[in-house]
């Protein structure tokens, strides 16, 4: 067992894959167990994104479609920033970009300022969830069901399912940019 294989994964499951992404805990407690499938996406979304310039980041994945790379990771800023501070910190924050949806691009912005944008949404929605049990109750604020109220567990499970399905999205823009596949 390496320093970074957590004490409830067996001896011999590696703690990172040769790509450099957590491998999420097969084993042990609930919330440790959402919480590094969803760091486990988080860097896959990461790794889709590496190596590549702005420009490549911009390609989007076919017409009549505008989603790129950038967008994406934009996006699942906002989306980090809605569901942990505002969802279940119940925090009156405003949005990350112009575009409350993260997708419209910026000319100006590249893939290494959304990164660090998208980052730092990460940072603060642990910080803010760090102390609350899974069943903390959290009110959506806005948007098609406003008042509905959710639990930490809830929006862990969301986040998955969010970043997932992302990911198959940057999984067929990453193809379309340069042909890499997989992870």
């Amino acid at each position: 067992m390496t320093a970074d294989t957590p004490a409830d994964t067996p001896a011999d499951a590696p703690s990172v894959l040769p790509d450099g992404r957590p491998v999420p805990r097969l084993t042990g407690d609930e919330r440790a167990m959402l919480e590094s499938w969803l760091d486990f996406h988080r860097a896959t979304l990461e790794l889709k994104c590496a190596g590549l310039d702005d420009a490549q980041v911009r390609i989007a994945a076919a017409e009549p479609s505008s989603l790129t790379l950038l967008g994406l990771v934009q996006h699942l800023a906002e989306v980090e920033r809605n569901w942990f501070q505002r969802v279940a910190g119940g925090l009156a924050v405003p949005p990350v970009f112009e575009d409350a949806t993260g997708c419209a691009l910026d000319p100006e912005r590249g893939l290494d300022e959304a990164l660090g944008i998208w980052r730092g949404e990460i940072a603060r929605g642990r910080e803010l969830c760090a102390g609350l049990p899974l069943d903390h109750i959290g009110r959506v604020a806005e948007g098609p069901v406003p008042g509905m109220e959710v639990s930490l567990r809830w929006v862990l499970i969301h986040m998955i399912e969010e970043y997932a399905r992302h990911n198959g999205h940057a999984d067929l823009l990453r193809e379309r940019i340069d042909g890499v596949t997989g992870a």
